[in-house]
């Protein structure tokens, strides 16, 4: 039935004007806000996502956004070096001390780190072919 269909995710922000600043500052996205008050982010290669302002926003409790990486202890290091802290967690997804979890192969993940947009939501690195 929408197999055919275009998709595209979206997620809400208490702070459209620093959410526009992460995304395309920090981020170096592509950031348009559309006559709705909406940004429209695009990475390369990626379908567009949308952020909305939300009066009552809660943060995503998951994560809301994955971005693939080929070098993802290198893009760790850049976006520390921008001031993201990236988060921590205990076993069974066990960071290191840069927030990276390592798979120990494929069966078992990929390598992954997480971080937090200006609104809370989680967001995601994740090594491609890991």
């Amino acid at each position: 039935m929408l197999q055919d269909s275009y998709t595209f995710n979206g997620f809400s922000t208490d702070d459209l004007e620093a959410s526009k600043a992460f995304y395309a500052e920090t981020l170096g996205l592509e950031v348009l806000e559309n006559k709705m008050g909406i940004l429209e982010i695009k990475g390369a290669g990626s379908n567009a996502f949308i952020i909305y302002p939300k009066e009552n926003h809660q943060p995503a409790t998951f994560t809301a956004l994955n971005f693939e990486v080929k070098d993802i202890e290198n893009k760790v290091d850049a976006l520390i070096s921008k001031g993201i802290v990236f988060e921590q967690y205990p076993e069974p997804m066990k960071t290191d001390k840069k927030g990276i979890c390592w798979s120990p192969d494929k069966n078992t993940g990929p390598h992954i780190a997480w971080f937090k947009d200006p609104a809370g939501n989680i967001l995601s690195l994740i090594a491609e072919n890991s």
